[in-house]
């Protein structure tokens, strides 16, 4: 541990799971109930934006209701103690991260808390619905979508990523299935630059064969020791 500097962390839907918010890919997830071809493409916007808002409103909505839990709080303290680099990178699209008190975050599947104008290509914080076509903040224009990268969508910021995993010393996943690039390929390019690898998950996850270590049990519990093992040294 007194060797490691640049820590990069990647959480998924297992860490928010605690904190009640539905994962996708698990029985009962949101994906037994709408079919991602629905509400999660650019297709299904072009086809029915209705559904496809009322989908996001709900989970807007939802959202604000929730409540970071232990490891979120872990982790937000972690990056307030930790003086080398360190990036916590989420596939969730809640505000958990931010409302624990983490700064360190970078949504690459971008945020329920936010509108994404087509027509001026602005984003904006955004808590309230988008199925009445408001008018963009900046330019007027009801252009307003969920600012949410959908399937067959490019995630943000990867060269910012992929620039962290060059530097870091260590890679983390918690509380993701494994199930979906690029995040789930981020394991293989670590220990392709010998980076060492933690999987902290509630079960083995698909990706779970490449990393060096592995830790199964509840986010709550395994995330706040892991963070008191790393700021003990």
């Amino acid at each position: 541990m007194s060797e490691m500097r640049n820590i990069v962390i990647l959480t998924g839907a297992g860490i928010s799971a605690e904190s009640g918010i539905d994962t996708f890919r698990d029985a009962g997830g949101l994906w037994e109930r709408h079919r991602v071809e629905d509400v999660a493409t650019p297709e299904a916007f072009a086809r029915d934006p209705d559904l496809v808002l009322r989908f996001y409103d709900q989970r807007r909505e939802a959202i604000q209701t929730k409540e970071p839990n232990a490891a979120h709080e872990a982790l937000a303290r972690l990056d307030a103690a930790w003086d080398g680099d360190l990036l916590i990178v989420t596939q969730n699209v809640d505000d958990l991260h931010e409302r624990a008190g983490a700064s360190r975050v970078l949504h690459m599947h971008g945020t329920h808390l936010n509108a994404w104008c087509t027509a001026c290509d602005t984003r904006s914080r955004w808590t309230g619905t988008l199925i009445d076509r408001p008018g963009c903040p900046v330019c007027g224009t009801p252009a307003l979508r969920p600012d949410v990268v959908w399937f067959g969508e490019m995630p943000y910021e990867m060269d910012r990523i992929y620039a962290a995993l060059r530097q870091a010393d260590l890679f983390v996943s918690i509380g993701t299935s494994g199930a979906v690039y690029p995040a789930a390929g981020f394991v293989q390019d670590a220990r392709s630059l010998r980076v060492r690898t933690l999987e902290l998950n509630l079960e083995a996850s698909m990706g779970s064969r490449w990393f060096h270590d592995s830790r199964h049990g509840p986010a709550t519990q395994i995330v706040p020791q892991w963070v008191d093992e790393v700021l003990a040294g």
